[in-house]
């Protein structure tokens, strides 16, 4: 029997774009590349050396993401937002999986872009049914 109970409140975004990450912003910073997205946190690769982050460690990461636009284009938009590592896992000899918890989450919930255009189409067209 499967009692696995999925604790995540949005859809996230999946995609491979670079992260840059350091324990302060005026610290070196770090690459790692971006596996999935939501508007409160977000999860990573990066090489399993001494710069890797560790759980508990507060963290500040600098990131871009795409945001559509109803024409199906979209824009990189940057962001930097800090927050504390929950997990970390191995992935191989050579690399990580990091998840980060943000402090502040984003203004838009990435995952959902798309949704929300669909739905906002679903209602113009509903509308326009109505008046004919």
């Amino acid at each position: 029997m499967n009692t696995t109970s999925e604790r995540r409140m949005e859809q996230r975004l999946c995609y491979h774009w670079p992260i840059w990450f350091a324990q302060d912003q005026n610290d070196d910073l770090s690459q790692g590349q971006m596996v999935d997205l939501s508007s409160k946190g977000a999860a990573f690769t990066c090489y399993a050396d001494d710069r890797c982050p560790y759980p508990g460690q507060y963290l500040t990461a600098r990131f871009s993401i795409p945001q559509y636009g109803r024409d199906n284009s979209f824009d990189m938009v940057d962001f930097v937002r800090s927050g504390h590592v929950c997990r970390v896992d191995g992935v191989n000899n050579a690399l990580r999986r990091v998840a980060i918890q943000f402090a502040e989450p984003l203004p838009l919930r990435p995952g959902e872009q798309h949704a929300d255009y669909e739905d906002e189409l679903d209602e113009v067209e509903d509308f326009e049914a109505a008046l004919v």
